[in-house]
């Protein structure tokens, strides 16, 4: 990222106020800066060289006082601003990579989502140090910096010119070094997102491991991604402190260079003690906003490599949607035209034609692996086919009326479509909040529990379910339905999708990881939906499911050429399916 980013300006609000806000304290600075030179100058010139009583120079002494009080005050409102903003910029940013990431779909989020989640969390933490320290720093050094050699010019045009001459040293040694800086830092942040990956993958398969006894397995290796990890900051702190050693020795020199020529000239008579003061205390003023800049380079360089992998999610193409209201599916078929879909090295899946007519039961058959939730996903509209299409054929009606899915407004689509995962998103409320579909929790604390909701919990056997709770309906759940078995959460998703009046209903495999009593409510929630006059596509592996079904698509898939498959295309099927069941709300 360069020193001042157009992209963080062009996302962040909060960024182009804190940055124009800093500029208005910056000049300020600079002014209190140069007044403050002049005034300590003519007062210890007029003492020592004019004999002037201290009394004399009251009214200096009073007025360098004041300049103190207000250079103090600016910091104080600068960095106040600065910790304000910096939280605030964060936090929009990260608004914005979720929202991104969201309309990304879930083939991006399948690929990045263990990335994404480390840079929102720990990695853009270190945005902040850029905010706090850096930014200022480099205002004062576009301001204060010119203004004290424009000082320097008009009152000593051999010392400004010593000046300009050391000046470009500076930044030439912070480019030197900021160039290995940044591929440290790019390096640990990889490594944290590696590190991040792996104990994220830990803790959610930690079940799984502990079922088998080998929770001990992965410690090693999270281990060793700890010593990298400390390896690469350690790196990095080695870099900042020897730039910073480099540039103050650089500054260092540069100022004693000026204060032995204006001592020499101030023994030789040949300049008065008000302008060698003058000069001496303006010369370091001009070096210390670029040391600074340098030194501050290093504390922030991690949020700067943070805030660059923000820029390139923000910056990816998001797939184009159509703008056309989605027809009435109670009364339109939906085809499949040879649809297939690139996924780990094969067509999954390949070549699928079929047509879903209005109000039947579709159960979507074939092996573990050939496309069954990738066709899913397709016909969630979450998914682009890489060949072939999908139809929306109004019954009766003209050639002219078929919509190619492609061309429909995603949301129109969406609110004809109730979605049932394997693992259903339930969120921290109450029971009725979850299958209400209420974003707040305790929203519903104050409702009736309304009959139609009676009606579906009876046909789906929830309302068996709730009257073994504690609470009820008013009942509080986890994140994740903790406090709810597998079939029990199964059957709050049923009651969901049936009392939605979506007239599509996607499951996928309803009956998956369920007892012989949970799969029997569950299929005669099932019949209840198809009795309601829906269009019910399910994933159905066990027969009890698949006899169910009016009509059976059977799913394959077929292996297809390395030169065809890009890389982007390889997302792993579980990641994929955690992926579109992240997205159940939006549907």
């Amino acid at each position: 990222m360069k020193p001042l980013d157009p992209r963080l300006m062009r996302y962040a609000r909060s960024a182009r106020r804190y940055i124009a806000a800093t500029a208005v304290t910056g000049m300020v600075t600079a002014v209190l800066v140069v007044v403050q030179a002049f005034l300590i100058s003519g007062a210890v010139s007029s003492v020592i060289s004019e004999g002037a009583a201290p009394s004399a120079v009251r009214a200096l002494a009073v007025a360098l006082g004041g300049v103190l009080a207000a250079r103090a005050l600016v910091v104080l409102l600068q960095e106040v601003h600065a910790h304000r903003s910096a939280t605030e910029t964060i936090v929009e940013l990260r608004r914005l990579v979720l929202e991104h990431a969201a309309r990304l779909g879930p083939r991006w989020q399948a690929i990045h989502g263990t990335q994404t989640a480390t840079l929102l969390t720990r990695a853009l933490d270190d945005l902040e140090p850029y905010f706090t320290r850096y930014l200022p720093q480099l205002v004062l050094a576009s301001t204060v910096t010119p203004a004290t050699v424009l000082v320097l010019l008009t009152q000593d045009w051999s010392a400004a010119v010593a000046v300009v001459c050391t000046l470009p040293l500076i930044p030439i040694f912070m480019i030197l070094i900021g160039r290995m800086t940044q591929s440290v830092s790019q390096e640990r942040l990889k490594t944290m997102q590696v590190l991040g990956d792996q104990v994220l993958d830990l803790i959610s398969g930690l079940p799984t491991l502990k079922a088998f006894g080998r929770e001990r397995g992965p410690v090693e290796q999270v281990r060793s991604l700890s010593r990298s990890y400390r390896r690469t900051t350690m790196s990095t702190l080695r870099v900042a402190f020897l730039s910073g050693a480099v540039l103050e020795f650089i500054t260092t020199l540069s100022v004693a260079i000026i204060a032995v020529q204006i001592g020499f000239r101030l023994v030789a008579g040949r300049m008065d003690l008000f302008t060698g003061l003058l000069v001496l205390m303006v010369a370091p003023e001009v070096y210390q906003p670029l040391r600074q800049v340098g030194f501050q380079f290093h504390a922030s360089a991690n949020g700067v490599a943070a805030a660059n992998a923000v820029f390139e999610v923000l910056q990816t193409p998001v797939p184009e949607h159509g703008d056309l209201p989605a027809p009435d599916l109670r009364s339109s078929t939906i085809e499949l035209d040879e649809v297939s879909v690139a996924s780990r090295g094969a067509w999954a899946p390949a070549g699928l034609s079929a047509s879903i007519r209005p109000g039947s039961l579709v159960a979507l058959t074939g092996p573990s692996g050939a496309g069954k939730t990738t066709t899913t996903q397709v016909l969630l509209g979450l998914l682009p086919p890489d060949r072939g299409r999908v139809r929306i054929v109004p019954d009766g009606g003209a050639p002219s009326g078929v919509v190619d899915l492609a061309q429909i407004d995603p949301a129109t689509w969406w609110e004809q479509i109730a979605w049932v995962p394997q693992r259903p998103t339930i969120t921290p409320g109450t029971v009725l909040d979850n299958v209400l579909g209420h974003a707040e929790p305790g929203a519903a604390a104050a409702e009736d529990v309304p009959d139609v909701l009676v009606e579906a919990a009876r046909a789906t056997g929830f309302d068996k379910v709730v009257d073994g709770l504690p609470q009820g309906w008013w009942t509080p759940v986890g994140s994740a339905g903790v406090g709810l078995s597998v079939g029990q959460r199964q059957r709050l998703t049923l009651t969901r999708a049936l009392c939605s009046t979506a007239p599509l209903v996607v499951m996928d495999e309803p009956t998956a990881h369920l007892d012989a009593a949970s799969e029997a409510h569950v299929l005669d929630a099932v019949r209840a939906l198809h009795a309601s006059g829906r269009t019910v596509v399910v994933i159905a592996h066990r027969p009890a499911l698949m006899a169910l079904a009016e009509q059976t698509i059977a799913v394959t898939s077929q292996p297809v050429p390395p030169a065809d498959l890009a890389p982007d295309r390889v997302p792993d099927r579980a990641s994929a399916h955690e992926a579109a069941t992240a997205q159940e709300e939006a549907l």
